[in-house]
């Protein structure tokens, strides 16, 4: 029987460990949160008040079953908070998904950290909660997410315009990178991800 919401949930991979996000994660993603490059993301995390708020602004969000975000636990290291990522923009009527808000630590980046964290969220989507749609967006001028994003085999549907204002004051294009095929797809192995289906199913 699929579950009636995405979260809040634990996802255990081979790799990384996803926890729902919630306060006594606060220290461990602020000291992962330094040195990153925050250029295209519209709410960087740079001090404990911006961390404190998305971790409170996350469970508000969870009440209305809104968005679930999550810590990403590295299994190599235990202790260590790899990054954070989130369900969101949620239709459970619609049974429609956004997967977004995603950052990791330096030393995660280009590991298999990325891709068993999307086949986590993907497969607790598609597989038990009976996902129709899972979307993925980015910044227009964010290559290096658009890439990660395509290489798990998600198809671009098209541009959506000066649909945000960036830190510095221009207009931010978003770029709509989606799974646009349907369940049955992933049902059938015939999964619009079949590097991460293979890599860890």
């Amino acid at each position: 029987m699929a579950v009636q919401k995405l979260g809040p949930c634990i996802l255990d991979g081979k790799f990384v460990k996803l926890e729902p996000l919630r306060g006594e994660h606060a220290a461990d993603l602020l000291e992962a949160t330094r040195n990153l490059d925050w250029g295209w993301f519209l709410n960087p995390l740079l001090t404990k008040g911006e961390v404190d708020a998305r971790i409170a602004e996350g469970l508000k969000a969870e009440e209305r079953d809104e968005a679930y975000a999550f810590a990403v636990r590295q299994k190599s290291t235990n202790c260590v908070i790899g990054g954070s990522t989130s369900y969101f923009g949620i239709s459970s009527k619609d049974k429609r998904v956004e997967i977004g808000s995603t950052w990791y630590t330096r030393e995660a980046q280009g590991t298999k950290v990325n891709p068993e964290c999307k086949y986590l969220l993907l497969a607790r989507a598609f597989d038990e909660w009976g996902a129709m749609r899972v979307q993925f967006t980015t910044d227009s001028n964010n290559e290096r997410s658009q890439r990660a994003i395509l290489k798990l085999g998600a198809k671009f549907e098209g541009k959506l315009r000066n649909d945000k204002v960036r830190r510095d004051g221009t207009s931010r294009d978003f770029d709509g990178l989606f799974d646009h095929r349907r369940r049955v797809a992933w049902d059938q192995g015939a999964t619009p991800y079949p590097g991460v289906r293979l890599t860890f199913a």
